[in-house]
């Protein structure tokens, strides 16, 4: 009978010893899954919100450069208008109007080249870099320039198409995301 005993202890403490390995391992496995699962779920978070981010940078520099559109409109009928103190008072205020828009989608613009990813930042920097013949163009027609709203109309085009290309590049970017 003793040798039975032994045996049989033996055999139980093998079983225990490897329950508790196996529960050991077990509990491991578990853990690392569990740290593995939260790291996915925080990246997917991550990746939300730079895409949230992005989406709203984009819509922001978009919204801004309408409003700009809407303020070279104003100015090109401004710069229509027949020489007069009337004229230049109303061109000295667009143009102060058009500096404060031009900060605001410089700000947009540069959020978005923060944002990413580069052919946004890229398109977005070349949108803004459209308003400078804007610029140009109402400068020269407060010092009196008569023809300054032939140059200032002539930017119109490209601003847009520098508008239709940042869009391209933001849906491209947010359709990879």
């Amino acid at each position: 009978m003793g040798d039975s005993t032994v045996w049989t202890l033996a055999i139980a403490a093998l079983t225990g010893g490897t329950a508790v390995l196996a529960s050991w391992v077990t509990s491991r496995g578990s853990t690392q899954a569990a740290r593995i699962q939260a790291e996915i779920a925080a990246g997917a978070q991550r990746a939300e919100r730079l895409r949230e981010s992005r989406r709203a940078a984009y819509l922001e520099l978009i919204e801004q450069t309408h409003l700009l559109g809407e303020l070279f409109w104003e100015i090109s009928t401004t710069l229509r208008l027949p020489d007069s103190a009337d004229r230049a008072a109303a061109l000295a205020a667009l143009h102060d109007r058009e500096v404060a828009e031009y900060v605001k989608i410089r700000r947009c613009a540069r959020v978005v080249e923060l944002e990413g990813p580069p052919r946004a930042a890229e398109a977005a920097l070349a949108l803004q870099r459209t308003t400078r013949p804007f610029y140009v163009a109402v400068k020269a027609g407060l010092d009196g320039e008569r023809d300054s709203h032939e140059a200032f109309d002539a930017a119109f085009s490209p601003f847009w198409k520098a508008l239709e290309d940042f869009v391209d590049a933001a849906r491209a970017a947010h359709q990879r995301e």
